[in-house]
């Protein structure tokens, strides 16, 4: 039995120099006059945006560029990953040395206490604030939401898959008006997707990686994803790879495994 997710089963990312030139444009066209507020989950995400925006910044593409990682788990989990370098693809270490060799073209800065983050909604323009969590919906990133949205000249980039029902997702849907701490705020900053940094495969890395299996396996089931998006992509599975027995399970089913 084979269970897959599906989250972007129904889609395909962009090729990394599309997702550059995305970067580069929604940053590059709004440091100057306001802020870049990015929601990222602070294992994974957040060290792997530091290390896209720092590749961007040694090429020359971006400005020197002012970063402020606020969340505890996000700087630990970023600390422990620069400690550990040996770990990480040839590309990463030679990033991490460059940042840390040119500090005047990333600053990067860890908020610890509470008032510390909330010192940065004072800053009127050229901060990039990552902080938690990625689908908006709790953490300090609401409140830097709640300073930034209202003002036409900050963007917010989400990186990752807003699910259903979070304040993420109303963002992505063009929501104009979202409601947080009890309040409406209006929404005027550009909303960027940039999903191309997602940690999720994309539709055809999940079929190239169901196409590693010999024999298909007796009965798969397709999780992980709403539920059209896996439904849509178990059909896949079933016509490109040939495979029989492939379902994707709603919320409540009972399936016996015997």
């Amino acid at each position: 039995v084979l269970l897959v997710e599906s989250t972007y089963g129904n889609r395909l990312h962009k090729a990394p120099e599309e997702t550059q030139a995305e970067l580069v444009s929604a940053v590059g066209s709004t440091l100057g006059r306001g802020n870049v507020i990015i929601p990222a989950f602070a294992v994974g995400r957040t060290q792997a945006v530091l290390y896209a925006l720092a590749e961007l910044a040694r090429t020359g593409r971006l400005p020197p560029l002012r970063v402020f990682i606020d969340s505890p788990m996000a700087e630990k989990a970023t600390l422990i990953t620069r400690r550990h370098l040996e770990r990480l693809a040839p590309r990463a270490r030679e990033l991490d040395h460059w940042m840390r060799g040119n500090p005047r073209e990333l600053e990067l800065r860890y908020t610890h206490e509470v008032e510390e983050s909330i010192a940065l909604n004072q800053i009127r323009s050229g901060a990039i604030i990552i902080s938690a969590s990625g689908m908006c919906d709790a953490g300090r990133i609401k409140h830097h939401l709640r300073w930034n949205l209202p003002r036409s000249a900050c963007a917010v980039l989400l990186t990752g898959f807003q699910a259903e029902g979070t304040l993420g997702r109303r963002l992505v849907d063009g929501a104009r008006k979202v409601r947080i701490f009890n309040d409406d705020i209006p929404v005027r900053a550009q909303v960027h997707t940039i999903g191309g940094l997602s940690a999720h495969a994309d539709r055809d890395g999940l079929l190239a990686w169901l196409r590693g299996f010999a024999h298909a396996p007796a009965r798969t089931f397709v999780v992980h994803g709403e539920h059209e998006t896996a439904a849509g992509f178990a059909d896949e599975v079933k016509s490109r790879l040939g495979w029989i027995r492939v379902e994707a399970p709603q919320r409540g089913d009972v399936h016996t495994i015997a």
